[in-house]
């Protein structure tokens, strides 16, 4: 996995997955992307964490408080714009739940970023927990 950065779209997985908002004229990838995780009992690949990362930033971004704007979330910022939907209570539950399961025991993402100094990638999950769990 090409990783460079603890952001959401810091790396190749989740930069891919933007690519499937385009024409999306809903939230379905999105949805999408959090029940790969919430539907997997057990171990989560840390691809599947990426993107659901990815898509709860997404969340974040509809709902006006994304934690990154740059570069690699210009597309994503402008599908949010044209999109213009305020993400369901429902969703927003599954996004907290993958949150959850990203960072627990059964992560291949979260065992990854341990193998290192994991408290910038913990803080930015942080973020975004903070987000969906606040609306």
């Amino acid at each position: 996995m090409g990783t460079w950065s603890h952001e959401p779209f810091g790396n190749d997985d989740a930069a891919d997955w933007a690519y499937e908002l385009e024409g999306a004229k809903d939230l379905s990838p999105v949805e999408a992307a959090l029940d790969a995780v919430l539907e997997n009992d057990g171990y989560v690949d840390a691809s599947e964490a990426a993107c659901a990362v990815a898509a709860v930033e997404v969340i974040a971004k509809l709902l006006g408080r994304g934690t990154r704007s740059d570069a690699y979330t210009e597309k994503v910022e402008r599908w949010v714009e044209q999109l213009r939907v305020v993400p369901s209570r429902a969703l927003l539950t599954k996004a907290q739940h993958a949150l959850e399961r990203i960072v627990g025991e059964q992560s291949e993402l979260r065992e990854l970023w341990h193998e290192g100094d994991a408290d910038e990638w913990e803080a930015s999950l942080g973020a975004l927990r903070a987000i969906v769990g606040a609306h």
